[in-house]
């Protein structure tokens, strides 16, 4: 079914608690979350939110986010790897960021793992999607209850990213981040976004 056939769409519960009061959750789960991204930029900023999200809500993630790409130059991974103790100090007094000393230390270094990978495999891109075999893998969840916190995959990212001198990367955060950018689909299979994303012929 199509958000544009009148009818008012089934999405993912995760949705529900915030659907009537902030639509900037909907949107997101409407037009981003599991659509496969391959643009190096896009997945260096899902790797940095991802980070930041950590302990907090996605919401509280999704209204910063538009200061978290002026305060990240765009999330432009070249310059995020340049930034130095002052730059770092001044994110740190930025009201508009989520001011953790670690997360945004984090996110400068996995600038500069980032590049030292796309220096190796070409791209970020080609790199990261290693991990799922270049596709999306469609699951099939009836309830949020079957959705896992962490995967084998998510887990072997987890291992290559530390030890490629990445922070903040978790099995748990990369299987957000795999969500978040399309390697994995897992809307429920009775969200209409469910079925659009599993009949797109991209990977």
């Amino acid at each position: 079914m199509s958000v544009t056939e009148g009818k008012k769409p089934i999405r993912c519960a995760w949705t529900g608690d915030w659907a009537h009061v902030d639509p900037l959750l909907v949107s997101y789960h409407d037009r981003e979350w599991g659509v496969p991204t391959h643009d190096d930029r896009k997945l260096f900023e899902f790797l940095v939110l991802e980070g930041m999200q950590a302990g907090l809500s996605w919401l509280t993630v999704l209204r910063k986010r538009e200061h978290f790409r002026k305060a990240f130059a765009g999330f432009d991974p070249e310059k995020v790897a340049r930034f130095d103790a002052r730059k770092m100090q001044a994110l740190l007094r930025d009201e508009g960021i989520i001011r953790n000393r670690m997360k945004i230390e984090a996110a400068v270094w996995n600038a500069q793992a980032l590049l030292s990978a796309r220096e190796e495999f070409g791209s970020f891109d080609a790199f990261i999607w290693r991990f799922v075999g270049g596709v999306t893998i469609h699951h099939s969840w009836r309830t949020p209850q079957q959705l896992p916190a962490e995967t084998v995959e998510s887990a072997a990212m987890s291992r290559e990213l530390r030890k490629r001198g990445f922070a903040f990367v978790g099995p748990t955060i990369c299987y957000a981040f795999m969500q978040a950018v399309g390697m994995v689909n897992d809307h429920t299979i009775d969200c209409f976004r469910w079925r659009e994303l599993a009949e797109r012929t991209d990977p």
